[in-house]
């Protein structure tokens, strides 16, 4: 029960974050539902792809999907009430990112996966819906150009949440834990914009 609300958690945020990107670019209801689609549900569908996880999870729980489309006709309807918000663009994309991390590493200890699987199913379940977003508003995803760390502090979280599960820590306990830790690594890396080295254009291949 718990990693369903935490999977609905980190759905609203998700959706929130592709309605602000949206709104960023001026898109119209279509746009905006589009973008806020693709960022909520694109990470945990590679995932169950991947896990062979059958229905989806949005399509096993179809209010997701009502939830984002009720989250983008308010973008639609009131853009001035997100767009004030959207200097705090990094807030919602910090907890979706901490929150589908854990979600995604959860479901893959379920399919007992490997624990070195189950950590990067949480970095391909928290990164890839904002690849999505990114490339859908004609951006270079912020995966993959130098940027405040982005899925190493997914990476890290999911570290120590499947390590948690494997001492046998309560759930209850070492999920909050794993999704704070990447909250506040995210906004720490956005706010000192922290960086891993970057290499050169001339280095050798």
């Amino acid at each position: 029960m718990m990693l369903i609300a935490i999977e609905m958690a980190a759905v609203i945020t998700a959706a929130i974050y592709g309605v602000l990107l949206a709104l960023r670019k001026q898109f119209d209801f279509v746009g905006i539902f589009t973008v806020a689609f693709l960022v909520a549900f694109g990470g945990g569908t590679l995932r169950d792809l991947f896990l062979d996880r059958h229905p989806l999870f949005w399509i096993a729980n179809s209010r997701y999907a009502l939830i984002v489309f009720g989250i983008a006709l308010a973008g639609a309807a009131a853009p001035r009430m997100f767009v004030r918000s959207k200097r705090f663009l990094h807030i919602p994309d910090a907890f979706g990112l901490a929150l589908f991390t854990v979600t995604g590493a959860a479901y893959a200890l379920q399919a007992d996966t490997s624990m070195f699987i189950a950590v990067l199913m949480g970095v391909v379940t928290g990164t890839f819906g904002g690849v999505l977003g990114d490339v859908t508003c004609n951006e270079i995803p912020s995966l993959f150009r130098a940027a405040p760390m982005y899925a190493t502090c997914s990476f890290v979280g999911a570290c120590v949440f499947v390590l948690g599960m494997h001492l046998a820590v309560p759930f209850v306990w070492v999920a909050p834990t794993a999704a704070v830790l990447i909250v506040t690594f995210r906004l720490i890396a956005v706010r000192w914009n922290l960086q891993l080295p970057e290499r050169g254009s001339d280095s050798a291949i």
